[in-house]
């Protein structure tokens, strides 16, 4: 029996401390999850959410790794916990330059950083005007080449806001049956999806003001193509170290999006999964240990 004690108190031992905090940064209210590793001076992994969702879509994740690694999760404006002025104008610039403001606000300077679905385009804004701070890219379905864009994908891409129907078409997004079907189209086993993550999603944008955010930032989403030029010259100059895991069934980024970037990347280290969109979900016990291996390889 004493024995069974041990053995518990040792896995429980593995179980990071999360801390659960808020930082104001250009008036915005930033609420990020961050856990204390064993040791101070462990890698650095940023965690940047995608759409609809926000950092709880990582908590899996942060119990699994935090204890060895410093994982940090913000809510982008518009997102989970974060609370903006009713003044802030929604762009993928903007929540670039949110968490830009975060990662000097928290002082680093040299991280690893995941980048997911709406996490790319924030991500790969921060690596390209601060390539000093990237250590390793981790990329699930954050997409950044035109061949990584399926049809329907294009078809969301091409709405306008001055456009009739259009606005209605982002809205059916926003809908609980739009955020359900994004979690579970492309998974051939819907059991191992959390049905908590789409609800908890579902009241997050349905508070006020949220949809209007929603909107704002589906009609700048074109922006981002103008950038993919540059972010691909960017992986092809400074080279970094890069893991890619990806839902192969993603109704909207589909797996030649992640081939494209070993068009850049050659040396990246890619891995598909017979899952949809939000791959974490269902493969978290494959994805872990590949993220561990990664950080354990990154130089110091």
């Amino acid at each position: 029996m004493e024995h069974c004690r041990q053995k518990a108190c040792g896995v429980m031992s593995e179980l990071p401390r999360v801390l659960h905090r808020r930082v104001d940064i250009e008036g915005v209210e930033v609420f990020y999850r961050e856990s204390v590793p064993a040791h101070a001076d462990a890698p650095v992994l940023l965690l940047l959410h995608g759409f609809p969702t926000a950092s709880h879509q990582f908590r899996r994740l942060i119990d699994a790794l935090g204890s060895r690694y410093r994982l940090i999760a913000p809510d982008y404006p518009g997102f989970g916990k974060t609370v903006a002025p009713a003044s802030f104008e929604y762009s993928f610039d903007r929540l670039a330059d949110i968490i830009e403001g975060f990662v000097q606000h928290l002082g680093l300077t040299r991280f690893a950083v995941y980048i997911f679905d709406f996490g790319a385009p924030v991500g790969l804004r921060l690596a390209t005007r601060h390539p000093e701070w990237i250590a390793g890219l981790i990329v699930q379905n954050g997409n950044a080449y035109e061949a990584g864009l399926s049809e329907a994908a294009k078809g969301f891409i091409a709405l306008r806001p001055d456009h009739p129907g259009d606005e209605e078409t982002v809205r059916v997004l926003l809908t609980p049956e739009g955020t359900r079907t994004q979690y579970e189209t492309g998974v051939p086993d819907p059991s191992l999806l959390d049905p908590d993550a789409w609800l908890l999603d579902q009241h997050y944008l349905d508070l006020p003001g949220r949809q209007e955010a929603q909107l704002a930032l589906a009609f700048d989403y074109k922006s981002n193509l103008t950038h993919y030029t540059e972010w691909q010259a960017w992986l092809r100059k400074h080279t970094p170290p890069t893991l890619i895991t990806w839902g192969a069934n993603d109704p909207f980024f589909p797996e030649p999006g992640a081939h494209a970037y070993r068009t850049d990347l050659p040396q990246a280290e890619l891995h598909l999964f017979d899952t949809g969109h939000f791959a974490l979900e269902t493969h978290l016990p494959e994805i872990a240990p590949l993220i561990a291996d990664f950080l354990n390889r990154l130089p110091a």
